[in-house]
């Protein structure tokens, strides 16, 4: 940077020691003495400060007019292709309304579950992720706040004592000094404008970032905790069917025992039964994953934490309200924080624009020192300074037209990402929207088929206790059965899942509140 001094820069500088120290001395000897300049007439003493006061409020008003000015390219959102429904919204699909349970309040309580409201609440106040996103909301309001500080003065104090003697010293004695100093760099080009614009949208994504974290969060939760109560309910279908096995096991064992069968009809019942077993250990283990997880979730260690098994699982799918696309881009916290991170570097262009202009600073100061603390407030030993400094950059081989560019390629970026935010939570609605549909229609399919292998299962049983039918043929049925009854609970829990996976797309009830309503 280099400096260029005016006239008035020197008037500012150079003059005002020298011109107030001799009236100071005026002051404090003579004041009664007349000039030979003016004759009988006593010294304006005022005359020279009140001129640079005069001329320093003009600089700071011209500044302050400046300051209005802006490098950074006006601001619009950027557009994203937006359909005028969802593809995969069927006719029985709600549209939101006001009254929602989403905008009423937290959405996992539309599962009317008591548990799973009582540990979702818990994760709101206790899961580390969601602290570690709150810190970083803090963090970048601060950081605004810093921002913002820039714009005003800065004003600072100092002084000191210092106490010198000793036979060799040519002066002895104590001596006092403290010093008023202000300065202030105006905003010409709106570079701390530009700053604060800047820091504000990444605080606005920070905020979204937090409500990704909750969303998120929650949504881990409540998916863990559906699965673990279709852990709890595939358990006590396994239980029974174990006890059932156990009981064919004794009927193959009665009819070898009497010559009637072969003992291969003992080993199929008992291996039927141990793979029963076996099957009943992975579930448990699955169980007490989804467990520990959710100890996690909730931010307490796994040893702490315990869910007691229900005794029955409600598989219940609420309708969940589905609004339309164009509201996706407010209630998605992700795409609010992509477009605030196109915010934020729009602002950027801004900043490094200005350094195309030159900066301006102003500085004052007042001081005064003496022999003693009560020096230090007299006025014959003050001395005061306004200063003014500009400075411009001549030559850099193109660095600032080089920083300008990356700015806006930065942009461009952001926009990208942004756009291929908005696609993608397009594609997670309808992802949702279409298993939620085809799970509805498998539903009464699978519970058909349930009941018809139950019934075949039964049938073969009885007709192997008759002597018609091999244990083989048995085996086969109670498989079916088993296996039917599996995929039902696998389907009511996945249609949960879906619906848990739906609200997350939607954004869970959440309002970007510095966007328009849709």
């Amino acid at each position: 940077m280099t400096p260029l001094i005016t006239d008035s820069m020197t008037a500012f500088t150079a003059a005002p020691s020298r011109a107030r120290t001799a009236l100071h001395h005026r002051g404090a000897g003579a004041a009664e003495a007349p000039s030979a300049a003016t004759g009988n007439q006593p010294v304006a003493r005022s005359v020279v400060p009140c001129r640079l006061l005069a001329r320093a409020g003009a600089v700071a008003g011209l500044c302050t007019l400046l300051a209005a000015c802006s490098t950074a390219p006006p601001y619009t959102p950027p557009a994203a292709p937006v359909p005028a429904a969802f593809k995969e919204a069927s006719a029985t699909w709600m549209p939101a309304a006001p009254a929602d349970a989403m905008d009423r309040g937290p959405w996992w309580e539309m599962f009317g579950d008591a548990e799973l409201n009582r540990l979702a609440a818990q994760v709101q106040l206790s899961n580390q992720n969601i602290a570690a996103a709150v810190a970083a909301y803090s963090q970048a309001q601060a950081v605004v706040r810093q921002e913002r500080a820039g714009l005003l003065p800065g004003v600072r104090l100092s002084g000191g004592a210092s106490r010198a003697g000793g036979e060799g010293a040519s002066r002895s004695g104590t001596s006092t000094q403290a010093t008023l100093a202000a300065d202030w760099a105006p905003d010409l080009w709106g570079r701390l404008a530009g700053s604060i614009t800047s820091a504000q949208a990444s605080a606005q994504a920070s905020e979204a970032d937090l409500a990704s974290a909750r969303l998120s969060a929650s949504g881990t939760l409540a998916s863990a905790y559906f699965q673990l109560r279709e852990a709890d309910a595939e358990l006590a279908l396994l239980d029974a069917t174990v006890q059932g096995y156990e009981r064919n096991l004794q009927i193959a064992r009665n009819r070898y025992a009497a010559g009637v069968v072969a003992e291969t009809d003992v080993l199929q019942a008992r291996t039927q039964l141990v793979n029963a077993q076996a099957d009943m250990a992975s579930v448990r283990q699955n169980r007490s994953r989804l467990e520990h997880a959710m100890a996690v979730l909730t931010g307490q260690p796994p040893a702490a934490f315990a869910v007691a098994p229900a005794l029955a699982w409600s598989a219940q799918v609420p309708p969940v309200p589905l609004s339309v696309p164009s509201a996706l881009l407010q209630r998605r916290p992700d795409i609010a924080a992509a477009e605030r991170a196109v915010a934020a570097a729009n602002a950027q262009i801004g900043i490094q624009r200005a350094a195309y202009f030159p900066s301006i600073s102003l500085g004052a100061s007042l001081g005064s020192g003496g022999g003693s603390v009560a020096d230090l407030f007299r006025a014959s030993t003050s001395v005061w300074s306004l200063g003014l400094s500009v400075a411009q950059t001549l030559f850099d081989a193109g660095a600032t037209a080089a920083r300008v560019q990356e700015a806006e390629s930065s942009r461009d970026a952001r926009v990208a990402r942004y756009r291929q935010t908005v696609l993608e939570a397009f594609q997670g609605v309808e992802d949702q929207l279409a298993a939620l549909r085809t799970l509805h229609e498998q539903e009464p399919l699978r519970r058909e088929a349930v009941a018809a292998a139950d019934r075949a299962a039964q049938q073969q049983i009885n007709r192997y206790r008759a002597g018609q039918v091999s244990y083989s043929e048995v085996v086969a049925a109670q498989a079916s059965a088993l296996s039917a009854q599996r995929a039902l609970l696998q389907l009511q829990v996945n249609r949960q899942l879906a619906a848990v996976a739906l609200v997350q797309a939607l954004g869970g009830g959440w309002q970007a509140r510095w966007q328009p309503q849709p």
